[in-house]
C-alpha cells in the first residue's frame, strides 16, 4: 500500500506556478577561536568544554570582536561581489532558548557587514545570476539533543561547546526558480576558511509561489521550509504537496 501524499493540485495547475527561492545561508567561520572570546572554535570536543563566561552569557562578561572573523566575513562578501560597509554595527536579537544561555544572540541588522552583491550559478538552462541581499556576521546557539539517550523521553540534553562560534549569514534574493540550483559546497567553498562540516551548514529556505499569469503575478503562497541537512530538492517536493 502505497504511503505517498496525494497531490492537491493537477498537473495542468501547477503548471502555473513556479517556485521563487530565496535562500537564507548560515555557516560557520573557519577561526580558531570563537567570535566574542577566546574559546577554542572546534568540532568533536567533550559537551560544555569549550566555554567561558563570555559565551555562557554571566553577569559583567563583556565580548570582544574576533578580527579574524571579521576578515573571513569580508573575503566572503567580496567573493560575493558585495559592497563591503564602511561601518556595520552589531544587535541583540533577544529570543529564549535553552541552548541559548545569554537569552539573545549578537548579530547585526539595519548596518551588516555587506550588502547588495551577486554570484553566478551554472544551471541546466545555462548560468543564472542570484543577487546577494546581504551578508552580516553573527554568533551561533549551542546545541539541543532531544533524542539518542535511554532518558530522552524525559529530558533533553545541552551541549554549549557551539555558543559564540562565528556565523556569517548570507541572505540571496528570491532569484531562484530550481531546488537544484543551490548547493552546500558552492557556498562552503566560497569563505576560504578551515573545512566546514556538513552537519554545520544551515539553509532555511523561503520560497514563494507565484502565477505565470501577468495579471496575478504578485499574487501567491509564502512556505518557510527549515531544510537543515536535507538537500534543497525537497523544496520542489513540498512544492507540489501544495
Amino acid at each position: 500500500m502505497s504511503t505517498a501524499a496525494p497531490l492537491l493540485a493537477t498537473p495542468e495547475q501547477l503548471e502555473l506556478y513556479e517556485p521563487v527561492i530565496g535562500l537564507e545561508v548560515h555557516v560557520q567561520l573557519g577561526t580558531r577561536t570563537k567570535i566574542f572570546c577566546g574559546c577554542p572554535n572546534e568540532f568533536g570536543a567533550a559537551p560544555n568544554t569549550n566555554v567561558c563566561p563570555v559565551c555562557l552569557g554571566m553577569p559583567g562578561a563583556l565580548p570582544v570582536l574576533n578580527r579574524a572573523a571579521v576578515e573571513l566575513g569580508i573575503r566572503a562578501a567580496l567573493a560575493l561581489h558585495c559592497e563591503v560597509r564602511r561601518r556595520s554595527i552589531f544587535a541583540r536579537k533577544n529570543y529564549f532558548y535553552p541552548d541559548l544561555p545569554k537569552g539573545y544572540q549578537i548579530s547585526q541588522y539595519d548596518q551588516p557587514l555587506a550588502e547588495h552583491g551577486w554570484v553566478e550559478i551554472q544551471t541546466p538552462s545555462g548560468p543564472r545570476r542570484i543577487g546577494v541581499r546581504r551578508l552580516h556576521l553573527e554568533d551561533d546557539a549551542g546545541k539541543s539533543s532531544h533524542e539518542g539517550y535511554r532518558d530522552s523521553d524525559r529530558f533533553s540534553y545541552v551541549d554549549l561547546n557551539r555558543t559564540g562560534s562565528p556565523l556569517a549569514e548570507i541572505v540571496s534574493e528570491p532569484d531562484l526558480r530550481s531546488p537544484d540550483d543551490p548547493n552546500h559546497e558552492g557556498v562552503a567553498r566560497l569563505l576560504r576558511g578551515e573545512p566546514v562540516p556538513p552537519e554545520r551548514v544551515y539553509f532555511r529556505t523561503i520560497a514563494r509561489f507565484e502565477t505565470s499569469s501577468p495579471a496575478l503575478a504578485r499574487l501567491g503562497r509564502r512556505l518557510i521550509l527549515g531544510l537543515g541537512e536535507r538537500r534543497p530538492r525537497q523544496v520542489l517536493v513540498r512544492f507540489h504537496e501544495l
